[in-house]
């Protein structure tokens, strides 16, 4: 017999952290942790439709560590040290920037600030960005609420909106679409 997907449990607004505590579903360690979800699923839609092989292995070991994320945040920060959880790691940062370097050195200099768009792909990269830096700003008001949140677990945020970034300008190169300058309307 399979498993239901629905439980019932949380129709009234509550919803449990791994370890059993019961919080609101409006809690922030909720909010930080479902976006860190929604990521995932955008980056998921970014490597269905880039075509560079390597990238989309990339993407996939970004969204496990993700997964890896998710669990930290949506763990009792409590009752975690008696749980076996998957930890995030520097190496996992050090990868990240590898990346970036790695794909900078295709890309020509930026000499102006750039408008996100010009492809879908471009375009849908640019909203995993902006995701990860609202996971971001979900993980620092944690911290600033004197919740815990692994420092990792915020600079990995931090550098993954950053590979976005270039990857974004990257898929750009590839598909050989221009990248469009801002041109800020003056007076």
């Amino acid at each position: 017999m399979s498993l239901k997907i629905y439980t019932k449990t949380g129709d009234q607004g509550k919803t449990s952290l791994i370890g059993g505590t019961k919080v609101p579903k409006s809690h922030i360690r909720i909010e930080a942790y479902g976006t860190v979800d929604e990521l995932n699923s955008y980056i998921g839609l970014v490597a269905d439709q880039l075509a560079d092989a390597h990238a989309r292995g990339i993407l996939k070991e970004i969204q496990d560590r993700l997964f890896t994320i998710g669990s930290s945040l949506a763990c009792d920060p409590e009752k975690e040290p008696k749980m076996k959880m998957p930890d995030l790691k520097e190496t996992d940062i050090s990868l990240l920037e590898q990346e970036i370097d790695r794909m900078n050195e295709l890309l020509p200099p930026m000499k102006f600030f750039i408008l996100p768009g010009g492809h879908p792909t471009v375009s849908t990269t640019h909203i995993a960005r902006c995701v990860c830096r609202r996971a971001e700003r979900c993980c620092v008001h944690m911290q600033q609420q004197q919740l815990f949140v692994d420092p990792l677990v915020i600079k990995y945020i931090n550098r993954l909106s950053d590979y976005l970034f270039v990857l974004a300008r990257y898929a750009g190169h590839l598909l050989q679409v221009p990248e469009i300058p801002w041109k800020p309307r003056v007076g």
